[in-house]
């Protein structure tokens, strides 16, 4: 190719924000590229913020009123002199009308072009593309106004999906396993892509139960040269959405890689495709069926960048998908052909989200009070840092762990260690299910299909042993008696607890869930402590305790514990895990005030419907109010049956956790609420 007809990026803007866009910024300075962050009001204190070289705030706190505003994002590049956008994933990186903008208005589009991205938006016309490919695809019917739906479910047959024709993301999907459930899930799902896509355009499609997600990543230039990079593997899913990844896939052998890799490259090379992108296949034994294109870069694509190898003239490198992104759009060829790829041993990526995985994996936005990734143990691909808050506005992701090893037990081993090392404390997270999950048989074993979650059902939460919890009380008690010594402003020169005369040992209780933890410790002449931890004696010696690290040896064992006083609560870390003790008061506070029959938010979120009013008479399942939280809606259903004595909300209006909604007459013990996915 001509040099002159390179065109070199210089300052990149990029559309996105959390961790994919610091990802990008990291791979752009090594390229020497300047870039230019965008942000909404929420994260203006964002890590993503700081490290790119500008930042433009876009005003507004939304997706809508930021990210998703074309008009806005294509202001900055003007002001900023940005010569290249690139969009991450989610947002603006799928519309061809923003890819068509930023081309009118001579900046580069880092991703393919709006035509393919056009042709691969809309799934039900990339199916009829990829088919024209030879490439199989399930059956499916588009919901038109006016068509039965009863009578095209039973054409393809229950189970059947209900599926967005726009976006992704596992939004606007719902599984239905008999006719019964198939209006309500047309509805739920037509509301849900309308609001979250703009587009709510459905179809239903086969549903395969015990299948495996496999995906191809591909990666094509400007001259026509297109490859593959093998296999991800994707199926531990909740609600349509992965959390585990890895490559390569043990279901694929090199026959079944070769055939799946030559039918990702055909549907690439029928819409024209450069840049990178993914073809995702449904696998059952050795049959695969096309899904979709994404037109964009993965979350998971870092276990493909881990894995996948360039040899060239006798040296092997990693790829950077981000890096041949950037060189793509700038006009470089990519310079090798499909025998030049190889595959180096095995990666695995968790996605550490915030939510709840006892409730259901329901959404949890809060603050991170303190997060450290473990260290040298993996990759980290981060969109937070301790004090960051985790918005009901956008996603829930809060990181992605990945670990690369030469065999895919070592590689889980690594990973489940990394994430038990990983302090992750302020709110709820799936940490404790992602190792439980790497850890167990049947995950080491392979057995990994799309149903893995609810047929494996791996333990939600993690077991927190009766050590732990006494360790964790004994770090708690012993740091604060070494912080209060250290602040101390007379005979500061004693040591902790000194006394000239027998007095009675210092007291302090803690609370772990419904269980009360009293402490009694008393200083010894040699420095150690003799505590007595709910009526069990021990022998403390603190080694050190300062800069939220205590060193303790209890009855002769060595024990090192990371810990942080939040209020009357201390967030302490040991070798397994996180444990939270509250501290108890040394005087009785006045409880709060217990609702009967108070139906309480479960997250912060948007009302977006009431369907009940006072005096209403409701039956138990049946549905009072819908909460949209974090690009998901959410039912509030009655518990018992009853009758509504007083409705707090209205349809827009905003909540926050723990807001009262709805009080019911003669209700059980506790708030007896359930919330429901739509």
């Amino acid at each position: 190719m001509p040099a002159n007809a390179i065109q070199p990026i210089r300052r990149l803007l990029i559309a996105n924000r959390g961790e994919i866009a610091r990802r990008i910024i990291r791979t752009a300075h090594d390229m020497g590229i300047g870039t230019v962050a965008v942000y909404a009001d929420g994260d203006v204190g964002a890590p993503f913020v700081r490290e790119a070289d500008t930042a433009i705030a876009l005003g507004g706190r939304t997706s809508a009123e930021t990210y998703l505003d074309a008009d806005k994002v294509l202001a900055a590049c003007q002001r900023t002199g940005a010569d290249a956008v690139h969009p991450g994933y989610g947002f603006l990186s799928e519309n061809t009308g923003f890819a068509d903008a930023v081309a009118r208005a001579g900046i580069l589009w880092v991703g393919p072009s709006s035509e393919a991205i056009a042709a691969m938006g809309d799934k039900l016309s990339a199916k009829r593309i990829i088919q024209e490919a030879k490439v199989p695809t399930l059956p499916a019917i588009e919901l038109k106004p006016g068509e039965n739906i009863e009578a095209a479910a039973e054409k393809i047959g229950y189970p059947v999906l209900v599926k967005a024709s726009a976006g992704g993301g596992g939004r606007g999907m719902r599984v239905v396993e008999n006719p019964e459930g198939l209006e309500e899930a047309v509805t739920g799902a037509r509301r849900e892509a309308g609001a979250a896509f703009g587009d709510d355009t459905l179809f239903l499609e086969r549903w395969v139960t015990s299948a495996r997600h496999v995906e191809i990543q591909i990666l094509g230039d400007t001259h026509g040269n297109l490859v593959h990079l093998f296999e991800r593997e994707c199926s531990i899913q909740r609600r349509h959405q992965k959390i585990i990844e890895e490559a390569p896939s043990t279901a694929v052998t090199g026959e079944l890689r070769a055939r799946m890799g030559e039918a990702a490259v055909s549907a690439a090379k029928q819409i024209g495709y450069s840049s990178a992108g993914t073809v995702e296949f449904l696998l059952d034994g050795d049959d695969f069926w096309f899904l979709e294109v994404n037109t964009r870069l993965q979350v998971e694509h870092p276990v493909t960048e881990e894995i996948a190898r360039l040899a060239q003239g006798g040296v092997q490198r990693r790829l950077d998908l981000v890096r041949e992104q950037l060189r793509i759009a700038e006009g470089e060829e990519l310079g090798y052909t499909q025998d030049d790829l190889t595959i180096d041993g095995h990666a695995i990526e968790a996605r550490l989200y915030a939510e709840d995985p006892e409730r259901d994996f329901l959404p949890s936005p809060g603050t991170v009070l303190e997060w450290v990734p473990a260290e040298g143990a993996a990759r980290y691909d981060s969109g937070v840092e301790s004090g960051s808050p985790v918005s009901q506005e956008f996603d829930p992701m809060i990181a992605k762990v990945i670990t690369h090893a030469p065999t895919r037990r070592e590689a889980a081993s690594r990973l489940a260690r990394a994430l038990e090392q990983t302090r992750l404390q302020g709110l709820s997270n799936n940490r404790d299910f992602l190792v439980a999950t790497l850890r167990h048989p049947a995950f080491i074993a392979g057995d990994t299909t799309t149903d893995f979650i609810e047929r494996i059902a791996p333990p939600r939460a993690r077991d927190v042993s009766p050590q732990e919890v006494t360790d964790a009380a004994i770090a708690a008690a012993m740091y604060a008696q070494a912080k209060r010594r250290a602040l101390a402003k007379t005979l500061s020169g004693f040591p902790s607890g000194w006394r000239n005369s027998r007095m009675p040992p210092e007291r302090t209780r803690y609370r772990v869930g419904d269980e009360e933890i009293p402490i009694e410790y008393r200083s010894q002449r040699n420095g150690s402590f003799e505590m007595d931890v709910a009526g069990e004696q021990s022998t403390v010696a603190v080694f050190h305790a300062e800069r939220g690290t205590v060193d303790l040896e209890i009855d002769g064992r060595r024990a090192r514990m990371s810990v942080t006083e939040h209020g009357d609560n201390w967030l302490v870390h040991g070798p397994s895990g996180d444990v939270e003790i509250e501290e108890l008061p040394r005087l009785p506070v006045p409880g709060l005030l217990d609702i009967k029959g108070g139906l309480t938010a479960p997250m912060p979120g948007n009302v977006l419907a009431t369907h009940i009013g006072v005096g209403d008479t409701v039956q138990a399942g049946q549905l009072l109010l819908v909460i949209e939280a974090m690009k998901m809606q959410h039912r509030i259903t009655a518990p018992f049956d009853g009758s509504v004595t007083e409705v707090h909300v209205a349809a827009g209006d905003q909540v926050d956790n723990g807001a009262l909604l709805v009080m019911l007459d003669e209700a059980p013990e506790g708030n007896g609420q359930t919330t429901e996915k739509l």
